[in-house]
Protein backbone atom coordinates (compact mmCIF):
# COMPACT_ATOMS: atom_id res chain seq x y z
CA UNK A 1 0.00 0.00 0.00
CA UNK A 2 1.18 3.53 -0.73
CA UNK A 3 1.63 5.95 2.13
CA UNK A 4 -1.07 8.54 2.78
CA UNK A 5 0.19 12.08 2.22
CA UNK A 6 -0.53 14.25 5.26
CA UNK A 7 -0.21 17.96 6.04
CA UNK A 8 -0.27 19.17 9.66
CA UNK A 9 -1.71 22.64 10.35
CA UNK A 10 -0.12 24.14 13.45
CA UNK A 11 1.43 27.02 15.34
CA UNK A 12 4.70 25.56 16.69
CA UNK A 13 3.46 23.38 19.54
CA UNK A 14 0.61 20.88 19.32
CA UNK A 15 1.51 20.24 15.66
CA UNK A 16 4.99 18.97 16.53
CA UNK A 17 3.61 16.86 19.39
CA UNK A 18 0.96 15.26 17.17
CA UNK A 19 3.62 14.45 14.60
CA UNK A 20 5.94 12.93 17.20
CA UNK A 21 3.40 10.63 18.83
CA UNK A 22 1.20 9.66 15.87
CA UNK A 23 3.18 10.04 12.64
CA UNK A 24 6.93 10.10 13.27
CA UNK A 25 7.61 6.37 13.02
CA UNK A 26 4.39 5.43 11.24
CA UNK A 27 5.08 3.73 7.89
CA UNK A 28 1.48 4.27 6.78
CA UNK A 29 1.88 8.04 6.45
CA UNK A 30 4.09 10.57 4.74
CA UNK A 31 3.91 13.97 6.46
CA UNK A 32 4.72 16.20 3.50
CA UNK A 33 4.50 19.59 5.23
CA UNK A 34 3.57 21.64 8.26
CA UNK A 35 1.78 24.97 7.99
CA UNK A 36 2.10 27.66 10.65
CA UNK A 37 -0.10 30.48 11.94
CA UNK A 38 -0.62 32.64 15.10
CA UNK A 39 3.12 32.91 15.79
CA UNK A 40 5.33 35.30 13.76
CA UNK A 41 8.48 34.14 11.97
CA UNK A 42 7.70 30.42 12.21
CA UNK A 43 7.09 29.77 8.53
CA UNK A 44 10.08 29.17 6.27
CA UNK A 45 11.68 26.88 8.81
CA UNK A 46 12.12 23.11 8.79
CA UNK A 47 11.14 20.54 11.39
CA UNK A 48 14.65 19.10 11.61
CA UNK A 49 15.71 15.59 10.69
CA UNK A 50 17.16 15.13 14.18
CA UNK A 51 13.62 15.34 15.58
CA UNK A 52 11.64 14.01 12.62
CA UNK A 53 13.15 10.52 12.76
CA UNK A 54 14.49 8.00 10.30
CA UNK A 55 11.56 8.31 7.88
CA UNK A 56 12.36 11.99 7.27
CA UNK A 57 16.12 12.31 6.64
CA UNK A 58 15.65 15.82 5.18
CA UNK A 59 13.24 17.03 7.85
CA UNK A 60 9.83 18.53 7.02
CA UNK A 61 9.29 22.02 5.63
CA UNK A 62 7.08 24.54 7.46
CA UNK A 63 5.02 26.88 5.26
CA UNK A 64 2.70 29.82 5.84
CA UNK A 65 -0.87 28.65 6.39
CA UNK A 66 -1.96 31.05 3.62
CA UNK A 67 -0.46 28.52 1.18
CA UNK A 68 -2.70 25.70 2.44
CA UNK A 69 -4.80 25.13 -0.69
CA UNK A 70 -1.78 25.47 -2.95
CA UNK A 71 0.12 22.88 -0.87
CA UNK A 72 -2.78 20.42 -0.92
CA UNK A 73 -2.67 20.49 -4.72
CA UNK A 74 1.12 20.55 -5.19
CA UNK A 75 1.94 17.87 -2.61
CA UNK A 76 -1.11 15.72 -3.39
CA UNK A 77 -2.23 15.91 0.23
CA UNK A 78 -4.92 13.38 1.15
CA UNK A 79 -5.42 14.31 4.80
CA UNK A 80 -4.98 17.55 6.76
CA UNK A 81 -4.58 17.33 10.54
CA UNK A 82 -5.65 20.47 12.40
CA UNK A 83 -3.26 20.91 15.34
CA UNK A 84 -3.56 24.27 17.08
CA UNK A 85 -5.89 25.80 19.61
CA UNK A 86 -7.91 28.67 21.09
CA UNK A 87 -10.05 29.20 18.01
CA UNK A 88 -13.86 29.43 17.55
CA UNK A 89 -15.82 26.44 16.30
CA UNK A 90 -16.72 28.44 13.19
CA UNK A 91 -13.03 28.97 12.47
CA UNK A 92 -12.28 25.24 12.70
CA UNK A 93 -15.13 24.27 10.41
CA UNK A 94 -14.23 26.98 7.92
CA UNK A 95 -10.76 25.46 7.72
CA UNK A 96 -12.37 22.03 7.32
CA UNK A 97 -14.48 23.35 4.43
CA UNK A 98 -11.43 24.87 2.73
CA UNK A 99 -9.55 21.58 3.07
CA UNK A 100 -12.47 19.46 1.87
CA UNK A 101 -13.08 21.75 -1.10
CA UNK A 102 -9.43 21.38 -2.05
CA UNK A 103 -9.89 17.61 -2.14
CA UNK A 104 -8.43 16.44 1.18
CA UNK A 105 -9.91 14.95 4.35
CA UNK A 106 -9.86 16.97 7.59
CA UNK A 107 -8.90 15.38 10.91
CA UNK A 108 -8.82 16.30 14.60
CA UNK A 109 -6.73 13.97 16.77
CA UNK A 110 -8.20 12.90 20.11
CA UNK A 111 -6.76 12.29 23.54
CA UNK A 112 -6.20 8.55 23.28
CA UNK A 113 -3.99 9.00 20.23
CA UNK A 114 -1.95 11.87 21.60
CA UNK A 115 -1.72 11.54 25.41
CA UNK A 116 1.38 9.88 26.84
CA UNK A 117 1.17 7.85 30.07
CA UNK A 118 3.40 8.87 32.97
CA UNK A 119 4.90 6.55 35.57
CA UNK A 120 4.18 9.21 38.21
CA UNK A 121 0.89 10.77 39.41
CA UNK A 122 -0.01 13.57 37.02
CA UNK A 123 -2.19 16.65 37.53
CA UNK A 124 -3.32 18.59 34.44
CA UNK A 125 -4.37 22.25 34.50
CA UNK A 126 -6.29 23.32 31.38
CA UNK A 127 -8.58 26.21 30.46
CA UNK A 128 -11.44 27.06 28.14
CA UNK A 129 -9.64 30.16 26.77
CA UNK A 130 -6.26 31.83 26.96
CA UNK A 131 -6.09 34.18 29.96
CA UNK A 132 -8.55 32.40 32.26
CA UNK A 133 -6.08 31.92 35.09
CA UNK A 134 -4.23 28.65 34.55
CA UNK A 135 -0.96 30.06 35.87
CA UNK A 136 -2.21 31.04 39.33
CA UNK A 137 -4.15 27.77 39.53
CA UNK A 138 -0.99 25.81 38.72
CA UNK A 139 1.03 27.78 41.28
CA UNK A 140 -1.54 27.07 44.00
CA UNK A 141 -1.49 23.35 43.22
CA UNK A 142 2.31 23.32 43.35
CA UNK A 143 2.23 24.98 46.79
CA UNK A 144 -0.31 22.47 48.11
CA UNK A 145 1.71 19.50 46.90
CA UNK A 146 5.00 20.89 48.20
CA UNK A 147 3.45 21.61 51.60
CA UNK A 148 2.50 17.93 51.67
CA UNK A 149 6.17 17.03 51.19
CA UNK A 150 5.96 16.06 47.53
CA UNK A 151 8.49 17.10 44.92
CA UNK A 152 6.60 18.63 42.02
CA UNK A 153 7.98 19.12 38.54
CA UNK A 154 5.92 21.18 36.10
CA UNK A 155 5.83 20.63 32.35
CA UNK A 156 4.58 23.49 30.21
CA UNK A 157 2.76 23.42 26.90
CA UNK A 158 5.34 24.03 24.12
CA UNK A 159 6.49 27.38 22.82
CA UNK A 160 9.45 26.35 20.61
CA UNK A 161 10.16 29.46 18.59
CA UNK A 162 13.93 29.11 18.31
CA UNK A 163 16.35 26.31 17.39
CA UNK A 164 14.14 23.23 17.57
CA UNK A 165 17.00 20.76 18.01
CA UNK A 166 18.37 22.71 20.98
CA UNK A 167 14.83 22.98 22.35
CA UNK A 168 14.10 19.24 22.26
CA UNK A 169 14.17 19.04 26.07
CA UNK A 170 14.50 22.21 28.16
CA UNK A 171 14.81 22.34 31.96
CA UNK A 172 14.41 25.59 33.87
CA UNK A 173 15.39 25.86 37.54
CA UNK A 174 17.06 29.30 37.73
CA UNK A 175 16.66 32.68 36.07
CA UNK A 176 19.99 32.02 34.36
CA UNK A 177 18.36 29.08 32.58
CA UNK A 178 15.98 31.56 30.92
CA UNK A 179 18.96 33.40 29.45
CA UNK A 180 20.74 30.18 28.49
CA UNK A 181 17.76 29.06 26.42
CA UNK A 182 17.20 32.52 24.83
CA UNK A 183 13.60 32.63 26.06
CA UNK A 184 11.04 34.99 24.57
CA UNK A 185 8.76 37.13 26.74
CA UNK A 186 5.96 34.60 26.22
CA UNK A 187 8.18 31.81 27.52
CA UNK A 188 9.53 33.80 30.46
CA UNK A 189 5.98 34.70 31.51
CA UNK A 190 5.20 31.02 31.95
CA UNK A 191 8.49 29.71 33.32
CA UNK A 192 9.63 32.44 35.70
CA UNK A 193 6.73 32.14 38.21
CA UNK A 194 7.58 28.47 38.77
CA UNK A 195 11.26 29.32 39.21
CA UNK A 196 10.34 32.10 41.66
CA UNK A 197 8.56 29.49 43.79
CA UNK A 198 11.76 27.44 43.90
CA UNK A 199 10.36 24.92 41.44
CA UNK A 200 11.48 23.19 38.26
CA UNK A 201 9.70 23.42 34.93
CA UNK A 202 10.33 21.59 31.67
CA UNK A 203 9.32 22.50 28.14
CA UNK A 204 10.51 21.95 24.59
CA UNK A 205 9.56 19.91 21.54
CA UNK A 206 9.71 16.16 22.26
CA UNK A 207 7.20 15.65 25.04
CA UNK A 208 7.86 11.97 25.66
CA UNK A 209 11.56 12.67 26.14
CA UNK A 210 10.62 15.63 28.36
CA UNK A 211 8.29 13.50 30.49
CA UNK A 212 10.90 10.78 31.02
CA UNK A 213 13.44 13.35 32.22
CA UNK A 214 10.91 15.02 34.54
CA UNK A 215 9.91 11.69 36.06
CA UNK A 216 13.49 11.16 37.25
CA UNK A 217 13.17 14.01 39.76
CA UNK A 218 9.45 14.22 40.57
CA UNK A 219 6.96 12.67 42.95
CA UNK A 220 4.13 14.37 41.04
CA UNK A 221 4.06 15.84 37.51
CA UNK A 222 2.04 19.01 36.87
CA UNK A 223 0.94 19.65 33.29
CA UNK A 224 0.72 23.45 33.07
CA UNK A 225 -1.40 23.72 29.95
CA UNK A 226 -1.36 26.53 27.43
CA UNK A 227 -3.58 28.11 24.80
CA UNK A 228 -6.63 26.16 26.08
CA UNK A 229 -5.18 22.96 24.64
CA UNK A 230 -5.81 19.43 25.87
CA UNK A 231 -3.11 17.79 27.96
CA UNK A 232 -0.30 15.97 26.18
CA UNK A 233 -0.36 13.43 29.03
CA UNK A 234 -2.91 11.12 30.61
CA UNK A 235 -3.91 12.86 33.84
CA UNK A 236 -4.97 11.36 37.16
CA UNK A 237 -6.92 14.55 37.80
CA UNK A 238 -7.78 17.37 35.40
CA UNK A 239 -8.63 20.93 36.42
CA UNK A 240 -10.10 23.22 33.74
CA UNK A 241 -10.33 26.97 34.37
CA UNK A 242 -13.31 28.98 33.06
CA UNK A 243 -13.69 32.75 32.81
CA UNK A 244 -17.05 34.48 33.50
CA UNK A 245 -15.70 37.64 31.87
CA UNK A 246 -16.18 35.73 28.60
CA UNK A 247 -19.42 33.83 29.30
CA UNK A 248 -20.35 31.33 26.62
CA UNK A 249 -16.82 31.03 25.25
CA UNK A 250 -16.51 27.73 27.11
CA UNK A 251 -19.11 26.36 24.66
CA UNK A 252 -17.80 27.88 21.43
CA UNK A 253 -14.01 27.39 21.23
CA UNK A 254 -11.80 24.50 20.24
CA UNK A 255 -10.42 22.68 22.08
CA UNK A 256 -11.48 24.61 25.18
CA UNK A 257 -14.89 22.96 25.11
CA UNK A 258 -13.13 19.57 24.94
CA UNK A 259 -11.07 20.56 27.98
CA UNK A 260 -14.27 21.52 29.81
CA UNK A 261 -15.85 18.16 29.09
CA UNK A 262 -12.71 16.31 30.24
CA UNK A 263 -12.45 18.09 33.60
CA UNK A 264 -12.70 16.39 36.97
CA UNK A 265 -13.05 19.87 38.44
CA UNK A 266 -13.82 23.24 36.85
CA UNK A 267 -12.38 26.39 38.41
CA UNK A 268 -14.71 29.34 37.76
CA UNK A 269 -12.21 32.16 38.25
CA UNK A 270 -12.55 35.95 38.67
CA UNK A 271 -15.99 35.78 40.31
CA UNK A 272 -15.03 38.78 42.45
CA UNK A 273 -15.04 41.03 39.37
CA UNK A 274 -17.55 39.32 37.06
CA UNK A 275 -21.25 40.06 36.56
CA UNK A 276 -23.57 37.73 38.50
CA UNK A 277 -25.56 36.80 35.38
CA UNK A 278 -22.36 35.93 33.54
CA UNK A 279 -21.21 33.70 36.39
CA UNK A 280 -24.58 31.94 36.30
CA UNK A 281 -24.27 31.41 32.52
CA UNK A 282 -20.89 29.72 32.96
CA UNK A 283 -22.16 27.54 35.82
CA UNK A 284 -25.17 26.44 33.76
CA UNK A 285 -22.97 25.62 30.77
CA UNK A 286 -20.65 23.54 32.93
CA UNK A 287 -23.60 21.59 34.30
CA UNK A 288 -25.01 21.00 30.80
CA UNK A 289 -21.87 19.34 29.41
CA UNK A 290 -20.06 17.99 32.49
CA UNK A 291 -22.57 17.55 35.32
CA UNK A 292 -20.26 15.28 37.34
CA UNK A 293 -17.42 17.80 37.56
CA UNK A 294 -16.69 19.48 40.89
CA UNK A 295 -17.02 23.26 40.62
CA UNK A 296 -14.52 25.48 42.43
CA UNK A 297 -15.45 29.15 42.65
CA UNK A 298 -12.42 31.41 42.87
CA UNK A 299 -11.13 34.96 42.73
CA UNK A 300 -7.81 36.34 41.55
CA UNK A 301 -7.14 39.29 43.88
CA UNK A 302 -4.59 41.83 42.66
CA UNK A 303 -1.42 43.00 44.38
CA UNK A 304 0.27 46.21 43.14
CA UNK A 305 3.94 46.77 43.92
CA UNK A 306 3.74 50.60 43.99
CA UNK A 307 0.16 52.01 43.98
CA UNK A 308 1.35 55.63 43.99
CA UNK A 309 2.55 55.18 40.41
CA UNK A 310 -1.11 54.65 39.42
CA UNK A 311 -3.19 57.02 41.57
CA UNK A 312 -3.93 60.18 39.60
CA UNK A 313 -1.37 59.26 36.91
CA UNK A 314 -1.58 59.06 33.15
CA UNK A 315 -0.62 55.42 32.69
CA UNK A 316 0.29 53.06 29.89
CA UNK A 317 -1.16 49.61 30.62
CA UNK A 318 0.81 46.62 29.32
CA UNK A 319 -1.08 43.32 29.42
CA UNK A 320 -0.26 39.71 28.59
CA UNK A 321 0.11 39.49 24.79
CA UNK A 322 -1.71 36.24 23.87
CA UNK A 323 -4.58 37.10 26.24
CA UNK A 324 -5.30 40.30 24.29
CA UNK A 325 -4.62 38.92 20.80
CA UNK A 326 -6.08 35.50 20.07
CA UNK A 327 -7.48 35.35 23.64
CA UNK A 328 -9.72 38.32 22.72
CA UNK A 329 -9.85 39.79 26.24
CA UNK A 330 -10.60 43.52 26.34
CA UNK A 331 -8.71 44.07 29.60
CA UNK A 332 -6.46 42.31 32.08
CA UNK A 333 -4.97 42.68 35.55
CA UNK A 334 -3.23 45.95 34.68
CA UNK A 335 -6.46 47.54 33.51
CA UNK A 336 -8.37 46.46 36.61
CA UNK A 337 -5.61 47.86 38.84
CA UNK A 338 -5.55 51.16 36.93
CA UNK A 339 -9.29 51.57 37.33
CA UNK A 340 -9.44 50.52 41.00
CA UNK A 341 -6.54 52.74 42.05
CA UNK A 342 -7.80 55.80 40.19
CA UNK A 343 -5.47 56.39 37.28
CA UNK A 344 -6.40 59.74 35.70
CA UNK A 345 -6.11 58.32 32.18
CA UNK A 346 -5.11 55.15 30.34
CA UNK A 347 -2.96 56.29 27.42
CA UNK A 348 -3.62 54.87 23.98
CA UNK A 349 -0.32 53.36 22.71
CA UNK A 350 -1.37 53.12 19.06
CA UNK A 351 0.09 56.51 17.96
CA UNK A 352 3.47 55.39 19.31
CA UNK A 353 3.80 51.79 18.07
CA UNK A 354 6.67 50.63 15.89
CA UNK A 355 7.24 47.81 13.40
CA UNK A 356 5.90 44.44 14.62
CA UNK A 357 3.84 46.05 17.40
CA UNK A 358 2.08 48.18 14.78
CA UNK A 359 1.45 44.99 12.80
CA UNK A 360 -0.04 43.32 15.89
CA UNK A 361 -2.63 46.10 16.23
CA UNK A 362 -3.41 45.83 12.52
CA UNK A 363 -3.99 42.08 12.85
CA UNK A 364 -5.98 42.39 16.11
CA UNK A 365 -7.82 45.75 15.93
CA UNK A 366 -10.01 44.82 18.89
CA UNK A 367 -7.13 45.26 21.34
CA UNK A 368 -8.03 48.92 21.83
CA UNK A 369 -5.97 51.16 24.08
CA UNK A 370 -3.96 48.45 25.84
CA UNK A 371 -0.45 47.38 24.86
CA UNK A 372 0.06 43.62 24.42
CA UNK A 373 3.43 42.45 25.70
CA UNK A 374 4.43 40.81 22.45
CA UNK A 375 7.90 39.31 22.52
CA UNK A 376 8.33 36.43 20.09
CA UNK A 377 12.07 36.85 19.72
CA UNK A 378 14.66 39.59 20.28
CA UNK A 379 13.50 41.80 17.41
CA UNK A 380 9.92 41.98 18.63
CA UNK A 381 11.06 42.50 22.23
CA UNK A 382 13.06 45.52 21.01
CA UNK A 383 9.95 46.80 19.19
CA UNK A 384 7.97 46.48 22.42
CA UNK A 385 10.66 48.34 24.36
CA UNK A 386 10.78 51.13 21.77
CA UNK A 387 7.00 51.46 21.80
CA UNK A 388 6.82 51.70 25.59
CA UNK A 389 9.57 54.29 25.65
CA UNK A 390 7.89 56.45 23.00
CA UNK A 391 4.53 56.64 24.80
CA UNK A 392 3.81 59.98 26.48
CA UNK A 393 2.70 58.89 29.96
CA UNK A 394 3.60 59.31 33.65
CA UNK A 395 4.13 55.64 34.40
CA UNK A 396 3.73 52.11 33.10
CA UNK A 397 1.40 49.53 34.66
CA UNK A 398 2.71 46.03 33.94
CA UNK A 399 -0.08 43.44 34.07
CA UNK A 400 1.99 40.58 32.68
CA UNK A 401 3.09 37.58 34.78
CA UNK A 402 6.70 38.84 34.83
CA UNK A 403 8.49 42.08 35.56
CA UNK A 404 9.11 43.51 32.11
CA UNK A 405 11.40 46.05 33.74
CA UNK A 406 13.87 43.23 34.35
CA UNK A 407 14.21 42.32 30.67
CA UNK A 408 13.43 45.63 28.94
CA UNK A 409 15.05 49.04 29.47
CA UNK A 410 11.96 51.13 30.27
CA UNK A 411 12.65 54.88 30.44
CA UNK A 412 9.84 55.80 32.87
CA UNK A 413 8.58 54.60 36.27
CA UNK A 414 6.75 51.27 36.24
CA UNK A 415 4.88 49.07 38.67
CA UNK A 416 3.84 45.43 38.50
CA UNK A 417 0.39 43.99 39.09
CA UNK A 418 0.41 40.43 40.38
CA UNK A 419 -2.41 38.03 41.22
CA UNK A 420 -2.95 34.75 43.01
CA UNK A 421 -5.83 32.27 43.13
CA UNK A 422 -8.18 32.46 46.11
CA UNK A 423 -10.85 29.76 46.36
CA UNK A 424 -14.24 30.64 47.79
CA UNK A 425 -16.37 27.96 49.43
CA UNK A 426 -15.90 24.37 50.61
CA UNK A 427 -14.85 22.82 47.30
CA UNK A 428 -11.20 23.70 46.73
CA UNK A 429 -8.17 22.51 44.83
CA UNK A 430 -7.06 20.77 48.01
CA UNK A 431 -10.32 18.87 48.53
CA UNK A 432 -10.29 17.65 44.91
CA UNK A 433 -6.63 16.59 45.11
CA UNK A 434 -7.38 14.64 48.30
CA UNK A 435 -10.46 13.03 46.76
CA UNK A 436 -8.36 11.86 43.80
CA UNK A 437 -5.61 10.49 46.05
CA UNK A 438 -2.93 12.96 44.92
CA UNK A 439 -2.66 14.54 48.39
Amino acid sequence: MSKKNVLIMGAAGRDFHNFNVVFRDNEDYNVAAFTATQIPNIDGRVYPAELAGKLYPDGIKIYEESKLVELIKELEIEEVVFSYSDVPFEYVMTKASIVNAAGASFRLLGGEETMIKSTKPLVAVLAVRTGCGKSQTSRKIVRLLREAGKKVVAIRHPMPYGDLVKQKVQRFATLEDLKKHDCTIEEIEEYEPHIALGGIIYSGVDYEAILREAEKEADVILWDGGNNDMSFYKADVTFTVADPHRPGHEMMYYPGNTSLRMADAVVVNKIDSADADDILTVLENIKSVNPNASVIEAASPLFVDDPKLIRGKRVLVVEDGPTLTHGEMKYGAGTVAAQKLGASEIIDPRPYTVKSITETFEKYPGIGILLPAMGYGEEQMKDLEDTINKVDCDSVVIGTPIDLGRILNINKPSTRVQYELQEIGNITLETVLKEKGIL
